[in-house]
């Protein structure tokens, strides 16, 4: 029987070698695993390397510390991204939890830099209209209230799956619930913009 089990481990581990999947190292990969950093909860999609969805609150907290050169790193256990499917593209790293939101500790600061919370977004996009429009909750907060925010990510059928593995969003709802109930939900398309971000507002789905 030993032989036999010896067998077996030894074509598994020859198929394993002989693949380009990690499935040595994540053999089930999970549709939705929910990881709860604190200032964030996120539903994670291992089999397409990208969230599922993204929470937390905005309530205009102190700026405290720097970003700096902070780079982002792996969950442990978790099959994310990673830095090959970002290298040499248009595709940035783009936060959905802010690194700017939680700069009130180092700690909350390092926590929104796991590959968790980062997704395939445009560069145009996510270094333009998307963080203006992260910029201006923060504002609202001040004076408005904590702000719940809920991030859905949107893959299209059909939408494209880098050589690397990793599924590239269609597009992005940002929703925003005010402290007096009100709603407010944005839609971006995973492409440049062509217009301010206020004129991405559309009904809440």
């Amino acid at each position: 029987m030993k032989y036999v089990l010896k067998f077996f481990l030894i074509l598994f581990i020859i198929s394993c070698e002989g693949s380009s999947s990690d499935c040595c190292v994540f053999p089930d990969l999970r549709e939705e695993i929910i990881i709860n950093k604190g200032i964030f909860t996120v539903s994670y999609n291992e089999i397409y390397e990208q969230p599922n969805w993204i929470e937390y609150s905005v309530s205009n907290r102190s700026k405290n510390v720097d970003r700096g050169n902070k780079n982002f790193y792996l969950e442990p256990g978790v099959k994310t991204s990673d830095n090959a499917d970002y290298y040499k593209n248009e595709w940035d790293k783009g936060h959905l939890a802010p690194a700017a939101t939680f700069s009130d500790s180092e700690d909350n600061l390092n926590k929104t830099f796991s590959f968790v919370n980062c997704a395939m977004q445009i560069d145009d996009l996510n270094r333009g209209e998307w963080a203006q429009l992260e910029q201006q909750v923060r504002d609202w907060s001040a004076s408005l209230g904590n702000i719940r925010v809920r991030i859905e990510l949107v893959f299209d059928p059909g939408h494209e799956v880098r050589e690397t593995g990793v599924h590239i969003p269609t597009g992005f709802w940002k929703n925003l619930t005010y402290s007096n109930g009100d709603k407010e939900c944005y839609y971006f398309p995973n492409a440049p913009t062509t217009k301010n971000w206020d004129k991405y507002l559309a009904s809440c789905n």
